[in-house]
């Protein structure tokens, strides 16, 4: 694939970002797409290697290697390289339903599990993949498919993430009749509320649900089942239900003080900013502000980090993330070799801006937060902190991390954000439906398989397998919608 020796003659080139301080004063996207012609230098540099690592999704050392999607990455690299990137978007879009979305947020598991990684670096896979779609939307290659026959069996898919969506938008061009309810006023799910603009542009996502609605998948929002729908009727009314409503219950930190005013979860956080974003442009007092507050992240993982752009741009006045772990090697260590996905530092986007804005980098490893501390009227004032060891618990036989006695010290913090992780699926989805959960609280199935207990419902996405990323969402949506297809008629082509 490419040019047998592209990854020699080329270097590595990827979509410049914009300066952190031009970028900070704005909530839009903030890369530069390559060129058409500096896409096809970046397709040649993929170097036909014997095993493609990069569309393999395979579990190596407990992590994902390549694309869960199996992205056919060296053949449409070799098809940009070719000029041919009409043939270029059919072969993206056979495994992936969203490459607009993946091409901005995902990763990129492809291009650590590259094999140019070996002696050099990887082909910008991510990149390319953004200017296929792109392209494909400019020249008319991504318009509607309508289907041409119908089989009158009905649908409904609970959740419109990306896992809700992919398993619609599989099921509709099967040819069945698929509704979305959606409980938000907007169709999206953890894309449109929990993923900032700054990353994903919202009306990314709406230009695709245009697509998806001329297709015929129906949508409904502001439809809470469970709540202001009732499960029953939903069971009655269709052929089968797809449970896709993510892990909405977000991790607490059960420190005292926990009661004061102004700590919040970085999904209320990070919502409230998108609402009030995309609803009045930002107006003072419809969203949680970081202006001119001590701020502290406690979480160091994608949600931190976009806490952590995100409060730089409301103009807060530091910011520190706190992260539980040691701090990752600069390099791969000898136990995590190529093709493993790299357990190595990573600097973000939000951190990028924090060290370009206060001159330092935001995160502190091995802390927790040991108290919060409010003043008389009870809004935080500071949160007490307590460095951390590893040390082996003799019962369970595990590392454990543990406090340093004495080490406890206090910062100044006015807002707390929790981006703790997510615990599961929300009980009142569950005992709507009657499915059970297994000890994490995701919907259970049998192993690779995506049946409840409850007859014709199914679940997919991180309701299923717990919090995870995009790509693995969809993937899960278009694996329950060939085992609800099979179901429905006997055998499936999907």
């Amino acid at each position: 694939m490419g040019k047998p020796t592209g990854f020699l003659e080329y270097e590595r080139k990827d979509a410049p970002a914009e300066s952190v301080k031009s970028r900070i004063k704005h909530f839009n996207e903030f890369h530069t797409p390559l060129s058409m012609e500096q896409q096809q230098l970046q397709g040649a540099r993929c170097m036909e290697c014997g095993v493609p690592f990069c569309q393999s999704g395979m579990m190596i050392g407990g992590s994902a290697s390549g694309c869960p999607l199996n992205n056919l990455v060296p053949e449409w690299n070799d098809l940009i390289y070719r000029n041919n990137w009409e043939q270029a978007y059919y072969r993206l879009h056979k495994t992936n339903n969203f490459p607009e979305f993946t091409s901005r947020v995902c990763p990129a598991l492809c291009e650590a599990a590259c094999t140019c990684n070996l002696n050099g670096k990887p082909v910008t896979c991510k990149a390319n993949e953004y200017g296929i779609i792109e392209n494909a939307y400019d020249c008319g290659y991504a318009k509607p498919k309508i289907p041409s026959v119908r089989t009158g069996k009905k649908i409904a898919v609970i959740g419109s993430g990306p896992s809700g969506l992919a398993a619609a938008d599989q099921l509709n061009q099967r040819g069945h009749e698929v509704t979305v309810f959606e409980r938000e006023d907007r169709v999206g799910g953890l894309l449109m509320y929990g993923i900032p603009n700054m990353k994903l542009e919202k009306q990314v996502i709406e230009r695709k649900i245009e697509v998806m609605k001329a297709e015929g998948v129906q949508f409904k929002t502001k439809k809470d089942i469970g709540k202001n729908v009732k499960a029953d009727k939903i069971l009655k009314e269709y052929d089968r239900v797809i449970l896709a409503c993510g892990a909405s219950n977000p991790r607490d930190i059960k420190a005292p003080g926990r009661e004061a005013n102004g700590i919040h979860f970085a999904v209320d956080f990070l919502k409230s900013t998108t609402r009030s974003l995309l609803d009045t442009g930002l107006e003072e007092g419809t969203y949680i502000s970081a202006k001119g507050k001590h701020v502290v992240v406690i979480g160091g993982g994608d949600t931190g980090n976009d806490c952590v752009g995100t409060s730089i741009r409301h103009g807060c006045a530091s910011i520190t993330q706190l992260e539980m772990m040691p701090k990752p090697p600069v390099t791969r260590a000898e136990n995590n070799p190529w093709p493993q996905w790299p357990r190595i530092l990573k600097t973000d986007y939000g951190q990028e801006e924090a060290i370009g804005v206060f001159g330092e980098d935001p995160r502190v490893y091995q802390t927790t937060v040991k108290e919060f501390l409010a003043d008389e009227a009870g809004n935080l004032r500071a949160v007490k902190l307590v460095k951390l060891e590893a040390k082996m618990d003799e019962a369970t036989h595990r590392m454990q991390m543990v406090e340093i006695e004495g080490s406890e010290y206090e910062i100044p913090a006015e807002l707390v954000l929790i981006a703790a992780g997510f615990l599961g699926s929300e009980s009142y989805v569950t005992e709507a439906f009657g499915v059970k959960v297994n000890a994490r609280t995701n919907v259970a199935t049998e192993a690779g398989r995506f049946a409840t207990n409850v007859p014709n419902v199914f679940t997919a996405g991180d309701m299923h397998r717990g919090q995870s990323l995009v790509v693995w969402a969809i993937r899960e949506g278009r694996d329950v919608a060939r085992e609800v297809d099979e179901s429905l008629m006997g055998y499936t082509n999907l």
